[in-house]
């Protein structure tokens, strides 16, 4: 844990959490990591616990499960510590749960604990759980979706019926939050017509809940996969009252519907990249593996709205630049079209003010044009 962590988690030991407003508490969790918020506010969820449980029900579309294998590396707490510390039951989770299906040893079984259907069933008539939703929802053929079909019902359907009783609802990954790599663009893509919860890539009018016919507010966590500290601290901060669902979102949520304290809208990955000071000296590799800036080997950091270079992944170690790998832009509605071709310089993007970067870095060369916030300068050095 870094020092300025452990001087803020000290600073914040002696407060009342369950007393702060929502933008000081957003503020908080935002700059601190799941790990040290439930770890520092952990007397305090004790006595929290007198709240009555909070289900979970967390729903797979079509996707690769990565989001909860994200999550469920998450450390020290654990994924199942947090839910505890939360007093959360995880009602229903397709790869965790244990149900055998409608058929066991040749027999029809219709009891809720070897049948996920009719667990499912009965979680949506008592209603007043957070919907989680994982994975995106094809819409084709013509509307009918039935390229996802669990147990003879499309998932289209099972999401409506989930998300009408929902107290809350959290779409978890690229996939579930506008489509993500289902919804780009193919031959087929008009068939098959993957759509996010609220949103279809940019736009909130193809949302399957709007296909739907279903107008409720959705909080969105992106990312290929969304780390940890997204999904928990925004689950946290939910199940605590500290996000009043539909209240306080036009104050938390961006455009888009995330968080912004996670993805805030003046700040992007690039700004705390640890390889940033290669970009400010013109330092750019051309081949993978080097040391420096990874632009001209496609990293897409300075469109990307989230805190990656702050809180870092798998335990604040690292991250995808760090590693060697350029930012692929994943918390972006427009992944993965808008990031194409991954490994090759954006040359038509600009960073500053709309301009495009060679523009820029022609007129502003030099410390004072860093200093005053111009972060273009990738071709000092070279005579341009």
């Amino acid at each position: 844990m870094s020092t300025g962590i452990k001087n803020l988690a000290r600073t914040l030991d002696s407060v009342d959490f369950l007393k702060m407003d929502r933008r000081t508490f957003m503020k908080a969790v935002g700059a601190m990591g799941a790990t040290v918020f439930l770890n520092t506010y952990g007397a305090q969820m004790a006595e929290a616990l007198e709240f009555p449980e909070t289900k979970l029900v967390w729903l797979h579309g079509s996707e690769c499960t990565g989001c909860s294998e994200s999550v469920l590396n998450a450390g020290n707490p654990d994924f199942a510590q947090a839910l505890q510390k939360l007093n959360v039951n995880l009602a229903f989770h397709e790869t965790l749960c244990a149900q055998q299906g409608i058929w066991n040893d040749g027999k029809l079984v219709n009891t809720s604990e070897l049948n996920s259907e009719i667990l499912l069933e009965e979680l949506f008539k008592e209603g007043k759980y957070i919907l989680v939703v994982e994975g995106s929802i094809p819409n084709g053929p013509d509307g009918s979706g039935r390229y996802l079909v669990i147990g003879n019902k499309t998932f289209k359907e099972t999401l409506g019926e989930a998300a009408k009783h929902a107290a809350a609802i959290v779409a978890v990954g690229a996939c579930a939050c506008w489509g993500g790599i289902t919804n780009a663009a193919s031959d087929v893509a008009k068939n098959t017509d993957y759509r996010g919860v609220a949103f279809s890539k940019t736009d909130a009018s193809k949302g399957m809940l709007k296909e739907l016919g279903i107008d409720k507010p959705v909080i969105n966590i992106p990312g290929c996969p969304a780390h940890p500290d997204w999904i928990l601290l925004t689950l946290g901060a939910v199940i605590l009252g500290k996000i009043k669902i539909p209240d306080d979102l036009p104050a938390v949520l961006d455009q888009y519907n995330r968080p912004k304290v996670f993805f805030p809208p003046d700040h992007v990955v690039h700004d705390n990249c640890p390889r940033r000071g290669y970009y400010d000296r013109g330092e750019l590799d051309e081949e993978i593996g080097g040391p420096g800036c990874l632009w001209k080997l496609g990293c897409k950091a300075p469109y990307a709205h989230a805190d990656c270079g702050i809180r870092r992944w798998n335990g604040s170690v690292s991250m995808c630049t760090q590693a060697g790998g350029p930012c692929i832009a994943c918390v972006e509605p427009n992944f993965p079209d808008g990031s194409r071709p991954l490994f090759v310089e954006a040359e038509d993007k600009g960073v500053v003010l709309g301009a495009n970067i060679d523009t820029v870095s022609k007129v502003a060369v030099g410390a004072a044009a860093v200093a005053a916030g111009v972060h273009a300068v990738r071709r000092m050095g070279k005579g341009e």
